[in-house]
């Protein structure tokens, strides 16, 4: 990303207006709306085709068409940010608040699905979306962009998947693989929908050969351990920072404000070099649950855990509620040279392009991940599959900020294609978050009602990264006697687990402290 962008501030819509007291009224407005939003899905929360996503929305649109309405159909906003707004202040708390919270039991026991869903799952889908729009809209429509590259950027947009309002609705407790998985590949999707995005507008279609291919998959390997190294780096600091120091005898203030700080801090650090800043504030989080978390103060860790929650849930209100409030635009409708049959025929298209590459990976790579499971219980079941599928559908925020920030800013699309592309995106997401949405709960209650698992709620303390070994190895019994059916090992089945603790208990948690860890018993 460009670092000249990044310095964005939230405006009142009229550009006119100077006084600071229109500011003022802007965001009274917004915000009042952010609490409407928050006590509406409250009230709704036991409603099955209701979620606090698409109440979001749906109230952003009436919003905006009271906004409408009063500005005598000039405009529906009642802010105005740029796409970087999204990535640099929304984006990070949600993501540094999913590695925080997530179950690391569940998570690196499927850590070698997640990323085969993650990564070789968007690429599939990323091939399958570019090519069909490039066959798919020169048939039905008149050409709607002059060079491939924008076909692929449409490709890359359309991969990055919005799962929160499945995940609103799946539980840790009762789903954990089917959590574990979603929530994964919904974290690593996002972050590669965006690494192919920046390597696409930096490609050079004018000499494209085997090379130039194999450079981009080096790139996205490079970026990939790179971003990730950098958020270990910064939630390892972040633990030695706060055990060397322990602020916590002072003021648990300056305990928490420093955890605050130094999570941010590794999302720009990522960005600044130009980096995916999804991946690293991701891992900073899991690292700082399981190191940083636990070397400070009884108070802390309740303030710090709340805290984390509540930013990244009025983030992702923030967002679906100017979702809705930029869907009805008028300035955008009305600079595209495109009928609205042309609108619904190129939304359409796209569903069912997302529809089609969604498939073509969930189901192909489970039966492939469960041709290597020995157990039957440890398989992904059909049914779970379909739940996999339809928490991708969705399209979100992060859709209409890569659309935002390529079609209002590229030199090879005109702006009224440019007009027409963020038109249909801002279609596409309100179907699939409305429509999908609303049926998410019903559907996944009854497809995966018969094999819910009810387990009692864990410790609220972080798991630990003692779980790593299960990304190496399952465990199961066959008639009394422990087997090992991983991919990666075939020794005894606790041999990595026992090395990494007693790695972790010699040389790490003395340096970086952690789980049983008692600060204040130092004085």
């Amino acid at each position: 990303m460009d670092v000249s962008h990044h310095l964005t501030t939230l405006l009142p819509h009229d550009p006119t207006a100077s006084s600071g007291g229109s500011t003022v009224i802007s965001i009274t407005v917004f915000f009042t709306l952010l609490c409407a939003c928050i006590v509406i899905g409250h009230l709704f929360v036991e409603n099955r085709w209701v979620n606090d996503s698409t109440t979001a929305i749906l109230l952003g649109l009436c919003a905006g068409f009271v906004t409408l309405l009063i500005s005598k159909w000039k405009s529906s906003r009642i802010l105005v940010f740029s796409d970087q707004l999204f990535f640099l202040y929304l984006l990070p708390p949600i993501i540094f608040n999913a590695g925080f919270q997530v179950k690391k039991k569940q998570f690196f026991q499927n850590f070698l699905t997640i990323m085969l869903f993650g990564v070789i799952g968007t690429l599939v889908s990323f091939c399958i979306i570019s090519i069909g729009s490039y066959f798919l809209f020169k048939e039905i429509m008149t050409t709607t962009f002059s060079v491939s590259q924008d076909y692929l950027a449409v490709g890359a947009i359309f991969s990055a998947t919005d799962s929160v309002c499945t995940l609103q609705v799946l539980s840790q407790e009762e789903t954990p693989l089917l959590y574990s998985l979603v929530f994964g590949e919904g974290v690593v999707n996002d972050a590669t929908s965006i690494v192919l995005f920046n390597a696409v507008r930096k490609l050079d279609f004018s000499d494209i050969d085997t090379l130039v291919v194999l450079k981009l998959l080096g790139t996205f390997v490079y970026l990939f351990f790179t971003s990730t190294a950098i958020g270990i780096g910064v939630g390892l600091l972040s633990a030695y920072v706060i055990k060397t120091f322990y602020f916590g005898r002072h003021s648990t203030d300056r305990e928490v404000a420093i955890m605050m700080l130094m999570a941010y801090l590794s999302y720009m650090v990522a960005e600044l070099f130009s980096l995916s800043g999804i991946l690293t504030v991701f891992f900073c989080g899991i690292l700082m649950s399981h190191y940083t978390w636990h070397n400070v103060t009884e108070n802390s860790r309740q303030t710090t855990r709340h805290s984390f929650a509540t930013i990244s849930f009025i983030a992702e209100t923030f967002i679906f509620l100017y979702v809705g409030m930029d869907a009805l635009d008028i300035d955008t409708w009305k600079a595209s040279d495109k009928s609205v049959g042309e609108m619904i025929v190129a939304s359409g298209i796209l569903l069912i392009l997302v529809l089609v590459g969604r498939a073509a990976f969930v189901f192909s790579l489970t039966n492939i991940v469960n041709f290597f499971k020995n157990r039957i219980t440890t398989r992904i079941s059909l049914r779970q599959q379909v739940v996999i599928w339809w928490a991708g559908l969705i399209r979100g925020a992060v859709t209409i900020a890569l659309s935002y920030e390529k079609f209002t800013r590229s030199d090879s699309t005109s702006s009224k294609n440019g007009s027409f592309m963020i038109t249909i995106t801002i279609i596409v997401v309100l179907f699939s978050t409305v429509v999908f949405g609303s049926v998410t709960k019903s559907l996944i209650r009854a497809i995966i009602k018969q094999q819910m698992n009810i387990r009692c709620s864990e410790d609220i303390d972080p798991a630990g990264l003692e779980d790593l070994h299960l990304l190496f190895e399952e465990h199961g019994e066959d008639d009394g006697h422990l087997v090992n059916s991983g991919l990666l090992t075939r020794h005894s089945s606790s041999t990595i687990h026992n090395l990494w603790r007693k790695f972790d208990d010699r040389y790490m948690r003395p340096v970086f402290g952690g789980r049983g860890y008692v600060p204040h018993s130092r004085f």
